[in-house]
C-alpha cells in the first residue's frame, strides 16, 4: 500500500509517499491532499473521522503502529451496524487514546511537488522510487536527469531539506519494511534492496531503524492479521 500526503508545512506545500506495510497505519489529518495507490494485493480498511472530532494537534499525517487494541477498535467502528451514541463516544475515546501512545515510524519518503516542485528533481525521485535496488550515485543520476549533480544535489537540500544519499536511504527502508513483515528472508530482501551481503544491509538497517531486520521481521510475523493495512482519516 503506497499513500500519499501532500500537507502545508507553513513555508509551503510538501508532499510525502509512505510505503505501508501489514499492521501498520497511516493518519491523514483534516483538508490534507492524498491518494492511495494499491501496489500489490492487499486489505485494507478504511476509518474515517470527523474533523470536529479530532484532536487540535493531530496536524501532521504520521505511520502508525497498530497494536492488537487499535485493530479492534477501528474493526468495532467500522462495522455496519454503528454503536449506540453512548458505546461510539466510549469507543472513539479509547481509539484516539490508543493512536496517542501508538509507536510511529518515520519510513515516509518526501517528493517535490507535483505543480511547485523541479521537474527534473521529481523525475529523478520517481525513477529512483522505481529502482530502490539500483545504486548508482547522483552523479549517474544525473546523466539522465537533464541536470548537473550539483544542481541536483542543491535541488535536494532546497526542496526537500535532506541529501541524495539520506533519501534514497528512505527508499530502501520503505520498500524493504513489506517484504520483512511478509516474512521474506533478509537475505533475500538484502538482495532485493541491491545489496551484496545480508551483513552490510543489516548493519544500514539497524543504524537507521534501531534494531537489526530479524529482529523487525520476527515481531512484525508474530502479529495477527499481517496482511491488513489500515489508512485513518479525517
Amino acid at each position: 500500500l503506497q499513500v500519499t500526503v501532500v500537507a502545508d508545512d507553513g513555508q509551503g506545500y510538501t508532499e510525502t509517499t509512505t510505503i505501508v506495510p501489514p499492521s501498520r497505519a497511516v493518519w491523514i489529518p483534516p483538508l490534507a491532499r492524498h491518494a492511495v495507490t494499491i501496489v500489490e494485493a492487499a486489505q485494507l480498511l478504511t476509518l474515517y473521522i470527523d474533523a470536529s472530532a479530532v484532536p487540535a494537534h493531530w496536524t501532521r499525517s504520521r505511520m502508525l503502529v497498530v497494536s492488537p487494541l487499535l485493530r479492534e477498535l477501528v474493526h468495532a467502528l467500522n462495522r455496519s451496524h454503528p454503536p449506540s451514541a453512548e458505546a461510539g463516544l466510549a469507543l472513539r475515546t479509547l481509539l484516539f487514546d490508543e493512536m496517542e501512545h501508538a509507536a510511529t515510524q518515520p519510513l515516509g519518503v518526501p517528493m517535490p511537488s507535483a505543480t511547485g516542485g523541479d521537474r527534473r528533481l521529481r523525475n529523478l525521485c520517481e525513477a529512483v522510487m522505481q529502482a530502490p535496488a539500483q545504486h548508482a550515485t547522483l552523479a549517474a543520476w544525473a546523466t539522465h536527469g537533464g541536470a548537473s549533480e550539483r544542481t541536483l544535489a542543491r535541488l535536494f537540500r532546497d526542496e526537500l531539506g535532506t541529501s541524495f544519499q539520506r533519501w534514497r536511504q528512505q527508499v530502501v527502508l520503505a520498500h524493504a519494511l513489506p517484504m520483512l513483515a511478509r516474512g521474506v528472508s533478509v537475505g533475500r530482501v538484502a538482495e532485493a534492496s541491491g545489496y551484496a551481503s545480508e551483513s552490510a544491509f543489516s548493519a544500514m538497517f539497524k543504524s537507521a531503524m534501531g534494531v537489526p531486520p530479524t529482529r523487525l521481521r520476527l515481531q512484525t510475523r508474530a502479529q495477527p492479521q499481517a496482511g491488513r493495512a489500515s489508512s485513518i482519516r479525517a
